[in-house]
């Protein structure tokens, strides 16, 4: 993952999107929607879901949500309004005409949610989430006095494992090797609905800077959701809320 603008923190707001010439790839918690304590804490907003809706029309269908979420809590959180869904940091993938791919589950995946609940045991505020069994994500919003062990730990299962670490805010992920989030853009963009328009791609954390360089690299750009840091983003918003203000002038 390469990261542009390392020393540029005085990255500027966008401007307003160009629909019809515009592919649109939509992160969900921290971008979507704010984050919560717990995953399950976040559900559909009927505010969030009118926005989906008139974007996807305006698009002509070019909208898709690329997120580490489950496809089901996709689904769920967005009341089924976005046909076009990576999930899983692409793992998962349902494409504009509702054919879904999946990747093999690594054969350590239960192994490691295993040894992760039993570390989360130390602290109520630590919270093991199951991705369909692709991934486990050790949650530590709740018990950052242990994000440096629990960082250490989830290091350590990924050398014993095989399997691919993913740090992302308060949160260490262990998943299966396979598609992340740029390789998922790319996916969408070589389908007859996106093919052609200009890639934006939209996402808050470290784990979406796959996502960026993509856009980057086929003629569109990134934009950061949330404070200053370095990014390979062109754009950024201060907040969720920004982000969705911003979508609605845009559609």
């Amino acid at each position: 993952m390469t990261v542009q603008n390392i020393s540029n923190l005085s990255t500027p707001p966008p401007r307003p999107l160009r629909l019809a010439e515009t592919a649109l790839f939509l992160d969900l918690d921290g971008t979507l929607a704010p984050i919560a304590a717990r995953p399950q804490d976040v559900g559909p907003d009927a505010r969030r879901t009118d926005l989906l809706e008139s974007l996807a029309r305006r698009l002509n269908g070019r909208l898709a949500v690329i997120t580490g979420r489950t496809l089901s809590d996709v689904d769920h959180i967005l009341e089924g309004c976005v046909p076009a869904v990576a999930a899983v940091h692409g793992l998962v993938r349902r494409d504009a005409d509702g054919l879904v791919t999946e990747t093999r589950p690594h054969p350590a995946v239960p192994r490691a949610a295993a040894a992760l609940r039993t570390f989360a045991v130390r602290d109520p505020g630590l919270l093991v989430e199951d991705k369909a069994g692709l991934s486990v994500a050790l949650h530590f919003r709740q018990a950052r006095e242990h994000a440096p062990a629990a960082r250490a730990f989830a290091r350590e299962l990924a050398q014993e494992t095989g399997l691919g670490l993913q740090s992302g805010d308060m949160v260490a992920e262990l998943r299966t090797p396979g598609a992340r989030k740029g390789d998922s853009l790319r996916a969408f963009m070589g389908e007859p609905c996106f093919a052609g328009a200009r890639p934006v791609f939209m996402g808050d954390d470290a784990t979406d800077e796959d996502g960026f360089a993509a856009a980057e690299a086929l003629g569109g750009f990134g934009v950061l959701v949330g404070p200053p840091r370095p990014t390979g983003a062109r754009f950024r918003l201060d907040d969720v809320a920004a982000a969705l203000d911003w979508l609605e002038a845009s559609r």
